[in-house]
């Protein structure tokens, strides 16, 4: 019988898992034969002796008060008779004689232990592995299926899908490759294991391993955006002020980075230096451009970037990789304009404040100039303005303030008026009118382009809802938050519906 514990080590050390995950998968076998030669109707269980190795089997029949199933319960007092402090829910055993197997049985219980046994190697391999995502492992290619690989790795195999290696990179089987576990899924197959040559972990970690300083956590990598297989951008921020981050990641005379590159397939790749000024960090990460200006709307999710005429192609780079990096390295959209054209809108923006004061408040253009000089975008801002702060712009005394605030004020409720009166003709509805995020001018102009409820408002774009309300009012972003804002009751009415179209299909 110890042959048959050798037979369970040798399974066991060759699958990686424990002997007794293996006789528990023998015993399951075993009862399966024991179970096709003494009836299905019996419950039949196997043991295997840890020291001996000798088989055991046993028919267990449960004590009841009910008989359902004659070959698998005893009733109480028949328990007794065999075994005299029985109760009910007891079971009262039988050993059986070892069994002889026959070809079948013999089959059944091979097929039984091999299933039990890969059972046993692939929770082995989840557990093992589940805690390993962020890792790089090295392994060697056991076969490729439609551009996609699967790496054999020793202890288990894992999958490098087509998308998630470098462009133009090509592997025969029995080449060693290094990868990426990005992902580790328990699927009905059995665990999948994910690898990545393209992920920006990947690059992360090859750094790591590159760079001590890395390693040892004096250099932190902050971000990394990557067009894998042509060019990367890295940001590095030194906890230690005496060493700099960029010279210890690229090393004498590029030979850290240079590494990586080779790793990598020729991919350029730009080391740059981390820093919470938001600003200052784009201006590294645009780099080789030069910029002249950076402009943060207040939410921060869009930067402007001004640089000079020569410099917008370097800027945005060949189809615009440069800018796509550097956005995907500030996690923010990034908008590029050369000086000409940032000065050409700021140009008009000043004409278009300039009319719209002139217009309101009958003034003549100089006095309109001063206005949009000092700040002010709106006339409604004049009429809630300190008249001594007002009275202290150039060319202005106290008597121009109090005037200027006064028309101010009569163009304000008499356009008020006359928008209320607009409002009411083009019957605009109330949860439209309620909407916070628009003026009444605002209003105005929705319902005059036949924006009239909040499904109106729901069905447009971004960029229609900038056109219909004009004046530079709003950002692309505060559009679409709008817009979604509207779309939210959408939503529910679907959640409401689901839940309806469930509660009917319990009922039926």
């Amino acid at each position: 019988m110890t042959q048959l514990l050798q037979a369970a080590d040798s399974v066991a050390r060759e699958k990686n898992i424990a002997i007794d995950e293996v006789l528990k998968a023998m015993e399951v076998g075993i009862q399966k034969a024991g179970r096709s030669l003494y009836g299905h109707e019996n419950d039949i269980r196997a043991f295997i002796d840890r020291r001996s190795g000798e088989i055991k089997l046993y028919r267990y029949r449960e004590v009841t008060d009910t008989i359902e199933n004659e070959a698998a319960q005893l009733l109480l007092a028949d328990a007794q008779a065999i075994k005299p402090d029985a109760k009910i829910g007891d079971f009262i055993t039988d050993e059986l004689p070892p069994i002889e197997f026959g070809r079948v049985a013999a089959q059944t219980a091979k097929q039984v232990i091999g299933q039990k046994v890969r059972e046993a190697e692939r929770r082995r391999q989840y557990e093992e592995f589940k805690d390993r995502v962020g890792e790089i492992i090295n392994g060697t290619v056991k076969r490729i299926e439609y551009g996609n690989i699967t790496v054999d790795f020793g202890r288990a195999e894992a999958v490098i899908r087509r998308d998630e290696l470098i462009p133009k990179e090509h592997f025969k089987n029995g080449d060693r490759v290094r990868a990426y576990i990005y992902d580790v899924r328990q699927e009905v197959r059995g665990p999948q294991i994910f690898l990545s040559r393209s992920h920006p972990g990947f690059m992360s970690k090859l750094f790591a391993q590159e760079v001590p300083e890395i390693y040892d956590g004096i250099i932190e990598v902050k971000a990394v955006a990557r067009d894998p297989g042509s060019r990367a951008k890295i940001a590095v921020i030194s906890n230690d002020s005496s060493i700099d981050p960029v010279g210890a990641c690229v090393g004498l005379r590029g030979s850290r980075v240079k590494a990586i590159v080779n790793e990598l397939q020729g991919e350029k790749i730009d080391v740059i230096p981390w820093t919470e000024d938001k600003a200052a960090f784009l201006v590294n990460a645009l780099a080789p451009a030069t910029v002249s200006k950076v402009v943060l709307d207040e939410e921060g999710e869009r930067i402007e970037v001004v640089v000079p005429d020569d410099k917008l192609s370097v800027a945005i780079g060949r189809n615009g990789q440069n800018v796509r990096l550097a956005s995907m390295l500030c996690g923010t959209d990034i908008d590029i304009m050369t000086e000409e054209a940032e000065s050409e809108r700021r140009q008009e923006e000043f004409s278009r404040r300039s009319e719209r004061f002139m217009e309101a408040l009958d003034v003549d253009d100089v006095i309109a100039a001063l206005l949009v000089a000092e700040g002010y975008r709106f006339v409604d801002e004049l009429c809630t303005a300190d008249v001594s702060e007002l009275a202290t712009i150039e060319g202005f005394d106290e008597a121009i303030a109090e005037e200027l605030q006064s028309r101010a004020s009569d163009y304000v409720e008499a356009r008020d008026a006359e928008n209320a009166e607009k409002l009411k003709s083009l019957e605009v509805s109330q949860d439209l009118l309620s909407n916070e995020a628009f003026t009444d001018e605002m209003l105005v102009a929705l319902g005059e382009n036949g924006v009239k409820t909040l499904d109106d408002l729901a069905d447009l774009s971004g960029d229609e809802l900038i056109d219909i309300i004009g004046g530079g009012a709003l950002t692309l972003l505060e559009a679409n938050t709008i817009i979604m804002k509207a779309r939210e009751h959408w939503f529910a009415e679907e959640e409401d519906a689901s839940e309806d179209a469930a509660t009917e299909a319990q009922a039926d």
